[in-house]
């Protein structure tokens, strides 16, 4: 059996422990913490609370949807995914699949325990725009069908530690939440280029000031070496500080 406190290498934030996620679904259930319960990619949603978490039966019991369509869409729902602020914390995961059960003579549903989550500081999923003066690029190499390439060249509105926020002038890139990108070059000044996963998670279009309606994205990194992490935080922080000066009158 794999130790359970061992935290996945690919992911700084991923939580593996069994006994940590069980303590802090149970924790957030004690304090009524709200989540947002998400399927078909965050086109629906709804707030819930975890209503009891029984570690010896695997499962979390959640307060039911208000409709009875919208249960109906979760429960044949593949995919759940949670999230919520907790202790200025962002905690996501995703299970597959729920149940609709009656707890305490009311309608609920119920998941299992996830076998992993991601718990973020604010600090590390604060989003810091880019330079206007300096625009930066992430390009996006897809492959077709028949094997080839397309190169989508995107420019670069805002980094964190977790994700981009970017826009697809030309409105070549899928808009569907939930599509992965495998191969992307994010340009981070200085001539640097790291290579990342991106995963869409929403998109929505801006009229710009010319008047032309772009496609504006943003997206979250997926399995990020600790490497690039580590560059792209050095990277964060040097804006910080470079934004920080000309606010003060030092630039």
């Amino acid at each position: 059996m794999a130790n359970q406190d061992e935290i996945d290498d690919d992911s700084p934030y991923r939580v593996r422990s069994r006994r940590e996620i069980i303590s802090l679904l149970t924790s957030m259930m004690e304090k009524n913490q709200l989540l947002s319960l998400m399927i078909k990619g965050g086109s629906e949603s709804v707030i819930t609370s975890i209503l009891e978490v029984d570690a010896d039966e695997d499962a979390i019991t959640l307060d039911a949807a208000p409709s009875a369509m919208l249960n109906e869409s979760i429960v044949s729902s593949k995919q759940i995914d949670f999230e919520a602020i907790y202790n200025s914390i962002r905690i996501t995961f995703a299970v597959e699949g729920a149940r609709q059960i009656e707890y305490q003579g009311r309608p609920a549903l119920q998941v299992d325990i996830p076998e992993s989550l991601v718990r973020l500081q604010r600090r590390e999923f604060f989003r810091i725009p880019t330079p206007i003066a300096k625009p930066l690029r992430c390009t996006f190499r897809i492959t077709q069908s028949d094997g080839s390439f397309v190169t989508v060249v995107t420019m670069l509105n805002n980094i964190s530690a977790g994700g981009v926020g970017i826009t697809d002038e030309k409105k070549l890139l899928s808009t569907t939440p939930g599509v992965i990108y495998e191969d992307c070059q994010l340009e981070l000044g200085d001539n640097t280029l790291v290579s990342v996963k991106l995963q869409v998670r929403d998109c929505k279009e801006f009229k710009m000031t010319n008047g032309k309606i772009v496609n504006r994205f943003g997206c979250q990194f997926i399995d990020i070496p600790r490497t690039v992490l580590a560059a792209i935080q050095r990277f964060i922080t040097k804006l910080e500080r470079e934004q920080n000066a000309k606010a003060s009158g030092m630039m």
